[in-house]
């Protein structure tokens, strides 16, 4: 994939320390983060880990209690919201009803004093970049769901804002519209170039339109790193969870790796260094295969999902897994039937028992 990020090294957007109290409450715990110019960073956790309030406090709308935010290397910690250049797409659709798709996107531009012919074009060439150029004339109420976070985002960008601030923009719409979408917002975001913080809960999202993933839990930036590098190698137990599907299937270190179901599999940092624990294996890195003589398991359930079928095996000392492999191999069993379950050789994390 292309991506904007520039090679520059100040920094876009820096959080330094940032520490957010709510009486008893640490919303952020020390939050340190910088986004590269053009760089689109997704925050990625579960509610109330952080995500929302680092984005609040970098657009002005909430106060750290303490710990510095920086744009393009100026101090914008107390800098009045309507004073830091920011560009925000929310959940809601936020449009004006009583005016028009072009007199929404134009909206900011007024506000700064554009000339109404400059507002015009501006506002033109945002609608056709997010493929609504023929909808100017119409109201927010005209318009779909989808459409109408498309406005949204066209008025967040015509202002040519410092940076862009996503805040779960897609959790209103239905699956498909979220997917074609979530690819727009990517597509614009590249073309534009414009420096991104996107705040989402939805994993199959952050990981398809982040340039880098942060994932944040109580308060913490548990990890941040490319999106593949996120996914095959988890920093923490939390994140090799929270991050797609992972079985936990029992393990014995030593020497440097764990053996897990008779293979031996290098260990991720931060793993158990010796003894017994879980190694946190990933459904496609099993493979299930019909057996007899040498069936360690059998078959509990096998569901379809298009490409792609998830089959849950039931192991011989008990232990329940999910695997996931194409169709066509799943095609070839069935519940209660006798299978063979082995374990890829990727690198393992493995937890404390």
């Amino acid at each position: 994939m292309t991506t904007a990020v520039s090679t520059q090294t100040e920094p876009a957007v820096a959080f330094r320390d940032l520490h957010r109290h709510y009486g008893e409450v640490r919303a952020l715990d020390g939050l340190s983060l910088d986004l590269a110019p053009g760089e689109l960073v997704v925050l990625l956790g579960p509610s109330g880990c952080g995500k929302t309030t680092a984005l609040r406090i970098l657009a002005g709308l909430d106060v750290a209690t303490s710990g510095t935010v920086m744009v393009a290397g100026r101090d914008i910690t107390h800098v009045p919201a309507n004073k830091r250049d920011m560009g925000m797409v929310f959940q809601a659709y936020s449009l004006f009803p009583h005016l028009t798709v072009e007199e929404n996107v134009a909206f900011g531009l007024k506000l700064r004093g554009i000339d109404r012919s400059k507002r015009h074009q501006r506002a033109g060439e945002m609608l056709e970049l997010v493929g609504l150029s023929t909808q100017g004339k119409r109201y927010a109420h005209q318009l779909s769901g989808g459409q109408q976070q498309r406005v949204a985002l066209a008025r967040a960008l015509a202002i040519e804002p410092a940076v862009l601030l996503l805040d779960e923009p897609l959790s209103a719409l239905d699956a498909k519209v979220r997917v074609q979408l979530r690819d727009e917002i990517r597509r614009v975001q590249l073309e534009v170039g414009t420096t991104t913080l996107f705040v989402t809960h939805d994993q199959e999202e952050a990981l398809a339109v982040a340039d880098r993933v942060g994932v944040m839990y109580q308060g913490r930036l548990e990890q941040v790193a490319p999106p593949t590098e996120l996914y095959a190698r988890p920093a923490t137990p939390f994140v090799a969870e929270f991050v797609g599907l992972s079985n936990r299937m029992r393990a014995e270190v030593s020497g440097g790796t764990a053996r897990v179901l008779g293979s031996a599999l290098p260990l991720l940092e931060g793993s158990v260094e010796q003894g017994s624990g879980h190694a946190l294996v990933r459904p496609e890195s099993l493979g299930v295969t019909p057996a007899e003589g040498d069936a360690n398991g059998r078959v509990v359930s096998v569901a379809f999902l298009g490409p792609i079928s998830r089959v849950q095996c039931r192991l011989d000392d008990g232990q329940i897994l999910v695997a996931q492999l194409t169709s066509a191999s799943a095609s070839r069993l069935s519940p209660d039937q006798p299978v063979r379950v082995d374990v890829g050789a990727e690198a393992v994390l493995v937890v404390p028992e």
